[in-house]
């Protein structure tokens, strides 16, 4: 008999375990594939090349997570991009940003644009400090039943409403702007000149199936500015060894603990037994029982594959099968035999843009055309695409003189529009990305020595991440805070006894934050000082 049972060995599942295991608890992880880490893994994709072959750049991974599960000490290190973005544009021309030079290339395209940027980062500085305040928090849950539950809710959206109040009211009418506004209407309320519009509302569709000019893409942007690297706000940076070499140190530090993490253990089914879960039966037929089961899976496969029928409540089972999923996404790593050579900017020796996250998208318009493109035909037939050659910060990735790159490609459908399969057509769309990037760097295409291709669909079967989303369900004000993944449910238990939920799909949302796994086992724990779960034997 375990403690706790965790199915899913992705990032927050290891960080659940290791905060679990560290009281003493026993406490099991499983994992379906042969490498724990989910999506956050480096694998060699190509003979003497490795990537992070999924998530691939780090900055919301939280500090706290890291001093906690001392990451640094079972082998993290994290280094700095020289600059932040890189975009080259259809004239030949460039914006750089970060790195000390926005204001000054920003100034090339607009004088007013370059004078406004302090003020502009000043006021999401502030609303992304709240957000870092809240993302360790369990959030209001709205609940029926217990009046001391209902009061100590109460106090908990006191407590939050407080720290709304010190914004002012400038400040929360900002807020309101950026949870309810399109990232493109606010962007061109703050902006002239296309390309720092371009560049900082690719935030706004990272992950996210919707035209920058959709309402609440403001808030994705946002989402996308809370994070840190090495102690700096709003840096990002890249894992020496890869997305996996983060997801390792995390397995260690659970292991170290005491946990136990079994690898090629799928789950086919959660054992309830009296209206409460007991543990979980492996696709193996072995048994697994446990005081709490704990899913850091997307909450609608969760739900909707590993529950025997008739055994959640209708409600909430008819509420989770419409959970939205499907991020857009189009996933590609591939080798090179050499770095790009941009029209813009020419040289094939090793510079700061190249270590940059390279933005293929110039225009807000642009991103809008791709969206409708895939909504109507599958996929876009000008894609978005950012390259992020890893490579350039970590020499352990790829032979002397060559090259990784990632591209992480939006829009595409996650279920295309005339029902047809995406293995009919990944390789055709996999082309498409590669001339995309080479229309802006002429010798991309004959670099490439070899590719690894994920569809929507490819996600979904090798990580889980239904639709190919990346967030583990859409980032929408019906999807966020107190409602992610629904309202009565925001605490990160679920609707039986025994049940919790670490992943992506509760607050504070996607990314490689551990938030949800550090604040999952909070409210675990608590559960068993209070008995409400009892220790096995």
């Amino acid at each position: 008999m375990h403690d706790v049972a965790i199915i899913g060995g992705g990032h927050n599942g290891l960080v659940c375990a290791a905060y679990l295991a560290k009281t003493g608890l026993k406490v099991v992880v499983l994992e379906r594939r042969a490498v724990a880490g989910g999506a956050a893994v480096t694998e060699e994709f190509h003979p003497g090349f490795r990537n992070s072959v999924a998530s691939y750049t780090v900055s919301l991974l939280n500090p706290k997570v890291i001093r906690d599960l001392d990451l640094h000490a079972h082998g993290l290190k994290i280094v700095e991009r020289k600059i932040s973005n890189f975009l080259p544009l259809d004239d030949g021309r460039y914006l750089k940003v970060g790195g000390g030079k926005t204001k000054e290339e920003v100034g090339k395209f607009s004088r007013r644009d370059a004078e406004r940027l302090d003020a502009y980062a000043d006021n999401l500085e502030r609303i992304a400090d709240l957000l870092r305040e809240v993302v360790l928090q369990t959030p209001p849950n709205i609940a029926s039943g217990n009046p001391l539950t209902a009061i100590a809710q109460l106090f908990k959206a006191g407590s939050l409403a407080n720290r709304m109040r010190r914004l002012g009211i400038e400040g929360q009418r900002e807020l309101l702007d950026l949870f309810a506004r399109s990232a493109g209407d606010y962007l061109d309320q703050w902006f002239e000149s296309a390309p720092i519009k371009a560049a900082y509302g690719f935030d706004g569709i990272v992950g996210n199936y919707a035209s920058p000019y959709t309402p609440g893409s403001a808030y994705v942007l946002l989402h996308h500015c809370f994070g840190e690297v090495n102690g700096k706000k709003g840096v990002w940076g890249h894992a020496i060894g890869g997305m996996g070499a983060i997801t390792q140190a995390m397995a260690k530090s659970a292991a170290a603990a005491g946990a136990e993490i079994r690898l090629s253990s799928p789950v086919r089914e959660v054992i309830v037994e009296k209206k409460r879960a007991a543990g979980v039966v492996l696709e193996n037929g072995d048994a697994i029982r446990a005081k709490a089961v704990v899913s850091n899976l997307n909450p609608k496969l969760f739900y909707t594959k590993l529950f025997p029928a008739g055994a959640l409540p209708g409600t909430f089972s008819e509420r989770i099968a419409h959970w939205r999923c499907g991020s857009g996404t189009f996933r590609m790593n591939v080798a090179l035999s050499e770095l790009p050579d941009f029209t813009c900017l020419p040289g094939k020796t090793l510079a700061e843009h190249h270590t940059a996250g390279i933005i293929i998208a110039p225009s807000l318009q642009y991103m809008e055309r791709a969206y409708f493109d895939a909504r109507t035909s599958g996929w876009s037939k000008k894609p978005i695409v950012e390259v992020v050659i890893s490579s350039t910060l970590d020499h352990t990735l790829a032979p002397k003189g060559q090259h990784v790159a990632s591209l992480f490609c939006q829009h595409v459908a996650p279920e295309l529009p005339d029902g047809s399969n995406w293995d009919q057509h990944r390789d055709k769309v996999a082309d498409l990305m590669v001339d995309t990037v080479n229309t802006y760097a002429p010798n991309f295409k004959t670099s490439v020595l070899g590719r690894q291709i994920f569809s929507p669909l490819d996600l979904e079967r090798t990580f889980g991440l239904t639709g190919g989303d990346i967030f583990h369900g859409a980032l929408d004000l019906n999807q966020i805070f107190s409602a992610r993944p629904m309202l009565g449910h925001a605490d990160y238990r679920g609707p039986l006894p025994g049940i919790y939920m670490c992943g992506s799909g509760t607050h504070p949302g996607g990314g490689v934050t551990g938030a949800p796994g550090h604040n999952a086992a909070r409210e675990i724990l608590q559960d068993f000082r209070r008995r409400k779960l009892r220790r096995a034997d």
